[in-house]
This record gives structure tokens, sequence and C-alpha cells, in this order.
């Protein structure tokens, strides 16, 4: 969705913004530099000094603070996934959205994603299993061209994550709900192409939305799809996969299962709880929603820009509250 405002004044006036993310102090001091004649808050601030601002720039922002504010021109999501952002309460329904699109994120999942795949490729999960057994046993190297990866999600810092792959060597088959080209990427689309992919790939990573159309899109029918002995990557969101079949699918360590192991960042609920059986599983890694943190200095500059096309009536390219990106 593409949507166009007017503005009354520009960019670094008198306008007000509001920050609400952990990092806020940081935030206010990078955006009260850039932008001297505004005013910018964080959301500590009191609600009287909170009301009637121009702009939130927000990352999981509580429900009062959309709910207090009647004067919004934009809402800047401090992140790549606004599935929060749009589930929480007092959310207005007619004030343009707009999102950080890589914002130095891609490079961050690209070396998270290329962990994962060398993890596996490189066969590091077996020799931490051999280590606690004092097990000395090197095995074989296979060639990078055979050792497809897959990647679920072309966009922004999908395509980027997918390119970064190739670069490294490996074969990389992309997919996405309507068609993408990335290249050097095979890209495929649609239910058609997703059943392609995933018989081909050793591993597979995900960096897809949470949406309704994705929700469980990794269920025990997809998982089942991939080769015996493949590996699943997810610094995505914990609601691609469903985590009992993904369980299944990975067996236990007596009784191994279909799938080799995964690496996984997201979850359906997190902090991940501690009698959770993946923190205890033989073949899962997991990290804590730690992939991809938003960086400062990129991030910035991508909300200065944003408060600047905002303010002189440019468009954006919002997020689609019916398509949940």
């Amino acid at each position: 969705m593409i949507v166009t405002q007017s503005r009354n004044h520009a960019c670094g006036g008198e306008m007000k913004i509001v920050v609400h993310i952990d990092n806020a102090r940081q935030w206010q001091e990078a955006l009260s530099q850039a932008l001297p004649q505004a005013t910018v808050l964080t959301s500590e601030a009191q609600t009287d000094e909170r009301k009637g601002a121009d702009y939130l720039a927000v990352w999981k922002a509580p429900a009062h603070l959309l709910e207090e504010q009647t004067h919004l021109k934009g809402i800047i999501n401090l992140g790549a996934g606004v599935d929060y952002l749009l589930s929480t309460p007092g959310l207005p329904s007619d004030v343009p959205i707009v999102k950080l699109r890589d914002a130095g994120m891609g490079e961050l999942m690209a070396d998270y994603a290329l962990y994962g795949v060398l993890h596996f490729y490189r066969s590091m999960d077996r020799y931490a299993a051999q280590q606690a057994g004092a097990c000395w046993q090197p095995h074989e190297v296979v060639e990078k061209a055979d050792w497809p990866v897959g990647v679920l999600g072309l966009g922004a810092i999908g395509a980027y994550v997918a390119s970064a792959l190739q670069q490294a060597g490996f074969p990389v088959l992309g997919w996405s709900r309507s068609p993408k080209a990335v290249k050097g990427v095979e890209c495929l689309h649609g239910d058609e192409g997703l059943d392609t992919l995933l018989p081909r790939v050793k591993s597979l990573i995900t960096i897809l939305p949470d949406t309704a159309a994705t929700r469980h899109l990794l269920d025990a029918r997809r998982l089942a799809q991939l080769p015996k002995g493949a590996s699943v990557i997810n610094p995505g969101r914990g609601s691609l996969i469903d985590e009992q079949a993904l369980l299944d699918a990975l067996g236990h360590e007596e009784t191994p299962g279909h799938l080799r192991g995964a690496l996984l960042d997201v979850f359906h609920e997190e902090p991940l709880p501690a009698e959770h059986p993946l923190w205890q599983h033989p073949r899962v890694v997991v990290t804590p929603h730690m992939a991809a943190p938003t960086p400062l200095n990129e991030a910035i500059d991508q909300v200065i820009s944003y408060l600047h096309d905002f303010e002189a009536g440019e468009t954006l390219p919002t997020v689609n509250s019916d398509q949940g990106y």
C-alpha cells in the first residue's frame, strides 16, 4: 500500500515524536541531534507531555500509548515485523504505518543464517555430541554444490540472506507468496512452488512475517516433505513452525526422527518457558531472539528519511494491515 500525506511544516520543525523501545534513551538522543527543532520524548514521559504527538517510533508499544494519541500523522515500527503492533488494542485504523526495511538487519540475519547452515554442513552438531562422549571421529565434508539451501521469504531481509548464502557458494532456492527475483537464486512462489522447494533442500531458513497465511506454514505435512536428514533454521517468526510437529520430526535421542536438527531463534511463547522440551532436545540449538537486533545508526537514518517523506507529503511504502506486512 502506498500513502501520500500532506504536511504543514518542514521536517525538523515543531513536531513531537514519542519513542518506545528498550534503548529509547539512545533513540531520543540520536533523533534530537538530527532534528534539533523537534520535541523527542520517550514513553516514560508524563502522559500530558506525550499526548498530541505527531509521530510514534515504537517497538512493541503498549496499548495505552496508542490509545492516548489523537493527532498522529504516522507510526514508525522500529523493526521489520509488525505482527505485535497490528494486534495491539487501540491501534488507530486511519494512521499510516511504516516499518524498518533491512536498516542493517539484513547483514545480521545473513550472519545468523550462514552460521546455521555451516553448523550442519560442517557437522558441528555431530562434533558437539561426540565431544560429550570423548569420541574422535572426523566427518566427510561434502561439496557445497551438494548442499542446497531454501530461504522462505524474499522481502528486503530475505533477499539479502538468499544472496549472501549464494555468494558463500551454496545453491539457493527462494520462496515467496508472489513472484520475486533475486540474482543467482532460483525463485519459486505459491503453494506449488513451496511443494517443489521443500524436497530439494538440506537446510531450510524461514524469514517470513507472522500473518494468517504463514502461521504453522511448516506443519507436520510440510516438514515431512523435507529430505531425511535436513535441518531447519528459524530466525523469522515463532508462529511459522508447528513446534510439536517439529519435535515429532526430530524424534528423540534414542530414536532419531526424520529431521537432523534445528537452530531456533523465535518461538510461539517468548521467553521460551523453562519447561519447554525444545530447551533439552539434543538436536536443537536455542537462541533468545537475537538473530537481527535493530542497529541504531542505520535505523536512525531510515527513520529520519521516513519523517522527511511524511512531512514533505511524499509517497511511502506503508504496512498493509490486511496482509500483515
